[in-house]
Protein backbone atom coordinates (compact mmCIF):
# COMPACT_ATOMS: atom_id res chain seq x y z
CA UNK A 1 0.00 0.00 0.00
CA UNK A 2 1.54 3.37 -1.02
CA UNK A 3 2.22 5.94 1.66
CA UNK A 4 -0.04 9.02 1.64
CA UNK A 5 1.55 12.09 0.07
CA UNK A 6 3.36 14.36 2.49
CA UNK A 7 1.67 17.65 3.24
CA UNK A 8 3.71 20.80 3.09
CA UNK A 9 2.98 24.05 4.94
CA UNK A 10 1.88 25.72 1.70
CA UNK A 11 -0.92 23.25 1.03
CA UNK A 12 -2.19 23.07 4.62
CA UNK A 13 -4.93 25.54 5.42
CA UNK A 14 -5.39 26.89 8.95
CA UNK A 15 -8.27 25.31 10.85
CA UNK A 16 -9.38 28.76 11.92
CA UNK A 17 -10.49 31.09 9.11
CA UNK A 18 -8.46 33.95 10.62
CA UNK A 19 -5.17 32.05 10.41
CA UNK A 20 -2.43 34.09 12.10
CA UNK A 21 -4.57 37.25 12.28
CA UNK A 22 -7.16 38.46 14.78
CA UNK A 23 -9.75 38.92 12.04
CA UNK A 24 -10.67 37.82 8.54
CA UNK A 25 -13.27 38.72 5.94
CA UNK A 26 -15.73 36.08 4.72
CA UNK A 27 -17.48 38.05 1.98
CA UNK A 28 -19.03 41.05 3.77
CA UNK A 29 -18.86 39.28 7.14
CA UNK A 30 -16.08 40.14 9.58
CA UNK A 31 -14.83 37.10 11.52
CA UNK A 32 -13.25 38.36 14.74
CA UNK A 33 -11.35 36.54 17.50
CA UNK A 34 -11.74 38.13 20.93
CA UNK A 35 -9.85 37.86 24.19
CA UNK A 36 -12.38 39.20 26.67
CA UNK A 37 -11.73 40.86 30.00
CA UNK A 38 -14.86 41.00 32.16
CA UNK A 39 -15.16 43.17 35.26
CA UNK A 40 -13.03 45.98 33.80
CA UNK A 41 -13.24 49.64 34.84
CA UNK A 42 -14.67 50.61 31.44
CA UNK A 43 -15.82 49.11 28.16
CA UNK A 44 -12.97 49.35 25.67
CA UNK A 45 -11.45 47.80 22.57
CA UNK A 46 -7.77 47.22 23.22
CA UNK A 47 -4.93 46.04 21.03
CA UNK A 48 -4.41 42.69 19.32
CA UNK A 49 -2.62 39.99 21.29
CA UNK A 50 -1.50 37.31 18.86
CA UNK A 51 -4.61 36.07 17.05
CA UNK A 52 -7.11 37.79 19.36
CA UNK A 53 -8.32 41.33 19.90
CA UNK A 54 -8.52 42.39 23.54
CA UNK A 55 -11.94 43.70 24.55
CA UNK A 56 -12.72 44.81 28.11
CA UNK A 57 -16.22 45.15 29.53
CA UNK A 58 -17.56 46.31 32.88
CA UNK A 59 -20.03 43.44 33.27
CA UNK A 60 -19.19 40.59 35.63
CA UNK A 61 -18.51 37.12 34.23
CA UNK A 62 -21.63 35.38 35.51
CA UNK A 63 -23.83 33.17 33.33
CA UNK A 64 -22.68 34.78 30.09
CA UNK A 65 -23.63 38.31 31.21
CA UNK A 66 -20.24 39.75 30.26
CA UNK A 67 -20.52 38.21 26.79
CA UNK A 68 -24.00 39.66 26.28
CA UNK A 69 -22.76 43.07 27.42
CA UNK A 70 -19.74 42.76 25.10
CA UNK A 71 -21.94 41.96 22.10
CA UNK A 72 -24.08 45.06 22.74
CA UNK A 73 -20.94 47.19 23.13
CA UNK A 74 -19.38 45.81 19.93
CA UNK A 75 -22.61 46.23 17.95
CA UNK A 76 -22.39 49.97 18.62
CA UNK A 77 -18.66 50.06 17.80
CA UNK A 78 -19.22 48.37 14.42
CA UNK A 79 -22.43 50.28 13.64
CA UNK A 80 -24.67 47.22 13.37
CA UNK A 81 -27.77 45.99 15.17
CA UNK A 82 -27.15 43.22 17.71
CA UNK A 83 -28.92 40.77 15.38
CA UNK A 84 -26.01 41.14 12.90
CA UNK A 85 -23.53 39.63 15.38
CA UNK A 86 -23.25 35.87 15.73
CA UNK A 87 -21.32 34.34 18.62
CA UNK A 88 -19.56 31.35 17.05
CA UNK A 89 -18.06 30.14 20.33
CA UNK A 90 -17.11 31.40 23.78
CA UNK A 91 -20.34 32.26 25.63
CA UNK A 92 -18.74 31.55 29.02
CA UNK A 93 -15.06 31.77 28.00
CA UNK A 94 -12.69 34.71 27.57
CA UNK A 95 -11.79 33.27 24.14
CA UNK A 96 -14.55 34.07 21.64
CA UNK A 97 -15.15 34.21 17.93
CA UNK A 98 -17.75 36.50 16.39
CA UNK A 99 -19.18 36.90 12.91
CA UNK A 100 -20.31 40.48 12.27
CA UNK A 101 -22.43 40.83 9.11
CA UNK A 102 -21.91 44.03 7.14
CA UNK A 103 -20.12 46.24 9.68
CA UNK A 104 -20.76 49.91 8.87
CA UNK A 105 -17.58 51.11 10.61
CA UNK A 106 -14.35 49.62 11.94
CA UNK A 107 -12.69 50.69 15.19
CA UNK A 108 -9.31 52.43 14.86
CA UNK A 109 -7.38 49.30 15.88
CA UNK A 110 -8.17 47.80 12.44
CA UNK A 111 -6.19 50.53 10.62
CA UNK A 112 -2.98 49.09 9.25
CA UNK A 113 -4.10 45.47 9.68
CA UNK A 114 -4.96 43.50 6.57
CA UNK A 115 -6.58 40.46 8.13
CA UNK A 116 -7.24 37.73 5.56
CA UNK A 117 -9.81 37.10 2.89
CA UNK A 118 -11.55 33.75 3.15
CA UNK A 119 -11.42 31.58 0.06
CA UNK A 120 -14.74 30.79 -1.62
CA UNK A 121 -16.31 27.59 -0.38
Amino acid sequence: QPAPPERTPTDMKPRNITGEHFFAWDGDTLVLNILGKPGARRDAIGTPLGTELRVSVTASPQSGRATEHMLRFLAAQFGVPLSQIELVFGLTSVHKQLRIRGPKQLPAVFAGHDGVKAEPR
